[in-house]
């Protein structure tokens, strides 16, 4: 990492090159970036320690939390004034695996061809997250009275659980920014909405018996049918609550039943069941409809005709990840920045999900906008456009000089 950094920091000062001269800054700190093999399994720490060595080095102020067993950590950096309201440049900094896909080079090393830059994560999202930290130095010689913060985090792939941490850590420290622009790939379009994802496991404990005397057992399957079906009426309610200028599609928030597993034979009362399920609600308040919906079926229903054999018979709902989605807002600052920013004049949803919306709930407007395409994301021979790069520096650069008006 040490060789990494020094490397680097061969590079000129804000004062020495022109912006539209960055470009190869950012792919040399791409290049760097994509060597850490930071698959959300795998520990972030020598990015994290890369990137704030880099950000200290501009004048930043950096703070680093770590996450409960210090394997991960957070980075949360600040340029200009110690004030609130400040705009957030967000990226992740994990990256999804690359076992059993079919690469034409190693997926850990920046390969440059026919004006693309092929690697993991090249477009999801360390592409972002280079050029925000190449600009660096530019943003330390602009940024005047409204300060500029980086924040980057770990396992947003599983759930956003760093963003949702690293929320946590600023409201314990008082900080409180006024903008969000988080970088995930969107070909450079300014994204105000997109669903949110919760993923459920619902666990049944019955009583196993013999499968000729039913009366004798909780048949824990047959109550994870039961609690299905409630999914099902759930799932059909839902579209009669979609709003009616929802942009979604399909307009409502769904429901899926993704697996069901219990039992061990034909003729055994079944003592287990699991069913995985998830929702992505298109506001917060459907959310809300279906959890209480279901805990009220469970306490008064389910659970009343399973102890009345077996006493401690239970159901359990397990939460694998609870991601807010980011609610489009008729007064969205970070909207109307980006505008400004890229010359575009609207702004759109999609189906994937990001960071956006637990910036959102602490109170920050947020939008998403960043270089490269979705459909690169994820895939064997990942890759991000020279072109894309540039047009996110460009937009940086603007508001660097925004900042510095």
């Amino acid at each position: 990492m040490t060789n990494k950094v020094k490397q680097f920091h061969k590079t000129r000062t804000a004062k020495d090159i022109p912006v539209r001269t960055m470009l190869s800054d950012t792919v040399a700190l791409l290049r760097d970036l994509i060597a850490f093999p930071t698959v959300s399994e795998m520990s972030n720490l020598d990015m994290i320690a890369y990137l704030a060595h880099v950000l200290e080095t501009h004048g930043a102020r950096v703070d680093i939390f770590h996450d409960e067993i210090g394997h991960k950590a957070n980075l949360f950096a600040t340029i200009g004034p110690e004030v609130d309201g400040g705009i957030v440049l967000s990226g992740h900094s994990d990256v999804v695996p690359v076992a059993e896909q079919d690469w034409a080079s190693d997926p850990f090393e920046l390969i440059e061809h026919d004006g693309h830059l092929y690697g993991r994560g090249t477009c999801d999202m360390k592409g972002f997250i280079a050029a925000a930290t190449a600009m660096a130095p530019v943003f330390a010689e602009q940024v005047r009275d409204r300060p500029l913060h980086f924040a980057f985090t770990y396992d947003e792939e599983v759930g956003c659980f760093g963003a949702q941490a690293l929320v946590d850590s600023l409201k314990a420290k008082g900080i409180r920014p006024g903008v969000a622009i988080i970088g995930e790939p969107t070909s450079m379009r300014i994204i105000e909405g997109h669903k949110g994802c919760y993923e459920y496991t619902t666990h049944f404990s019955g009583l196993a018996g013999h499968g000729s005397a039913p009366n004798r057992g909780v048949n824990a399957v047959e109550y994870a049918a039961r609690y299905i079906n409630r999914l099902l009426a759930l799932k059909d309610a839902l579209r009669d609550r979609a709003p009616a200028d929802s942009r979604y599609e399909p307009p409502w928030s769904t429901i899926n039943t993704g697996s069901v597993k219990g039992g061990v034979a034909h003729n055994v009362i079944a003592s287990n069941a699991s069913i995985e399920w998830e929702m992505r609600p298109v506001q917060a308040s459907d959310a809300a409809f279906v959890k209480d919906d279901l805990r009220h079926y469970c306490q008064e229903v389910l659970l009343p005709a399973m102890r009345s054999i077996c006493p401690d018979a239970d159901i359990v709902t397990e939460v694998i990840g609870e991601v807010d989605g980011l609610e489009p807002a008729e007064k969205n600052e970070a909207k109307a920045i980006l505008m400004e920013l890229t010359g575009r004049d609207t702004a759109e949803l999609v189906p994937f999900g990001t960071e956006a919306g637990v910036f959102q709930q602490y109170g920050m407007s947020a939008v998403v906008c960043g270089p490269g395409s979705i459909d690169q994301a994820h895939k064997p021979d990942e890759y991000i456009a020279l072109d894309q790069l540039q047009q996110c520096i460009d937009m940086l650069a603007r508001l660097g000089s925004r900042l510095a008006a």
